[in-house]
């Protein structure tokens, strides 16, 4: 059990209910630091650690039993209920008894301090835009708490992607340092004006970046506790998926929230169009790349009156390789176009793997066998394929960005993602 200043960080919750499923005897650890000592109020922490340690066990207790526990209020009470079921899930009843519990319990105080555009906006539009929808959405969410003593976890409004482009742009340099001392400096008047900060180390804090710069903003001691949600999620960068979440990353339209659903016939066994961004796609583009292979589509650049989103619909599967950093919309694309998505990648968890078994639905190719990349999706049998292909269909639902958002859309399974990791985090009273 590893341990840290602030208390006990357990291993993921659903390590644990795997684990519980070989022993129903296992139970939450509870030793903590006898040294640490705080002044606030010991009363409201521990009613908001019992809340989290009732919902621990009821997670627990629907996984044991693999049964749902389906509430019936005016929110949840319709015909359009969904349970989570199937294959794509790596525990359907854990899962959904552990977002059920979120509704009923998670509540997210966003902090006032900063003023626009650095804080609490970030982009709507483009490939960075789950951050500016998740800082929104937060603004006005059902989860938002009325008080910060309500509060299970904090946001840190900040927003990188405007920080680089309103502080790198006119002074025409990239010296990380500058993104660093202005995140630091609003952890330090937040940690000034309130307790929460300190009184965890941070742990119970989160920060929201899906630029490529995100990791940077959050380096050193000060946020060794910090909760990230990051698009460029790459381990071999300090990620740390049992503390770290993958915020997926979407190229929201400029008219629209979503990517057109897009039905064809397909006629092609792989495709990708993209620049030759990073060592990855520079060895896949060096391989396939104007092979003259109908069955394998690389493009760096696309035919003349190509449609991109047109071509991905006619492919078995979309291939979706890192670039500079890790993250790829590309895997969002695939399942508007009705595509198996292919991870070629390294150091990448995929978004909600917490929850979501992404064998079940995509396929990873390691980056050293990409010149076999042919021979290892055409051995991939037609009847799994097209469970492949139902599942992409079936599992869309996550990804698939509203405001407000929906039950189990893509901004409440990036809440679910934290309230997870809270769960993994108890503040000593």
């Amino acid at each position: 059990m590893e341990k840290s200043k602030f208390g006990v960080l357990y291993p993921s919750i659903f390590l644990i209910l795997f684990i519980s499923f070989l022993n129903f005897h296992f139970h939450f650890l509870s030793s903590w630091p006898s040294t640490l000592t705080y002044n606030h109020n010991q009363i409201r922490v521990g009613k908001i650690e019992q809340e989290l340690s009732e919902a621990r066990a009821a997670i627990l207790e629907a996984a044991r039993r693999r049964t749902y526990n389906i509430l019936n209020n005016n929110h949840n009470h319709t015909t359009n209920y969904f349970i989570p079921r199937g294959s794509i899930y790596r525990n359907p009843y854990a899962f959904h008894q552990s977002y059920i519990e979120m509704e009923k319990r998670f509540k997210i105080w966003v902090y006032k301090e900063g003023e626009p555009p650095l804080f609490h906006l970030g982009p709507s539009k483009n490939i960075y835009s789950t951050e500016g929808h998740v800082i929104s959405e937060l603004h006005r969410s059902r989860l938002s708490a009325a008080h910060p003593d309500d509060a299970h976890a904090f946001l840190l409004p900040v927003s990188v992607t405007n920080i680089v482009h309103y502080l790198y742009r006119p002074h025409g340099d990239y010296h990380r340092s500058r993104l660093r001392t202005v995140v630091r400096d609003y952890v330090t008047v937040v940690a000034r004006n309130h307790p929460y900060w300190n009184r965890s180390s941070g742990a119970d804090h989160f920060l929201v970046s899906c630029h490529d710069w995100g990791p940077y903003a959050t380096a050193g001691g000060l946020f060794d506790h910090l909760i990230r949600v990051l698009c460029n999620a790459n381990v071999s960068e300090g990620f740390q998926p049992r503390r770290d979440a993958t915020l997926p990353e979407i190229n929201v339209p400029a008219s629209a929230l979503n990517q057109p659903d897009m039905n064809a016939s397909k006629s092609v066994l792989a495709f990708f169009a993209g620049g030759a961004h990073g060592a990855i796609r520079e060895a896949l583009l060096r391989r396939w790349k104007g092979v003259g292979d109908g069955d394998v589509q690389v493009h760096e650049y696309l035919p003349k009156n190509a449609s991109y989103m047109g071509l991905m619909a006619r492919a078995k599967y979309c291939l979706c390789p890192s670039g500079y950093e890790v993250a790829s919309p590309r895997l969002v694309e695939a399942m508007h176009a009705g595509c198996v998505p292919v991870i070629i990648s390294e150091g990448y968890p995929p978004p909600f793997s917490d929850v979501l078994d992404w064998s079940a639905f995509s396929v990873e190719i390691p980056v050293g066998r990409i010149a076999e990349m042919k021979e290892i999706l055409e051995g991939i049998g037609e009847e799994e394929y097209e469970e492949k292909r139902r599942r992409v269909a079936e599992v869309k639902r996550h990804f698939v960005m509203n405001r407000p958002a929906r039950r189990y859309d893509v901004l409440n399974m990036v809440f679910h993602s934290v309230w997870l990791r809270r769960l993994n985090v108890r503040i000593p009273i």
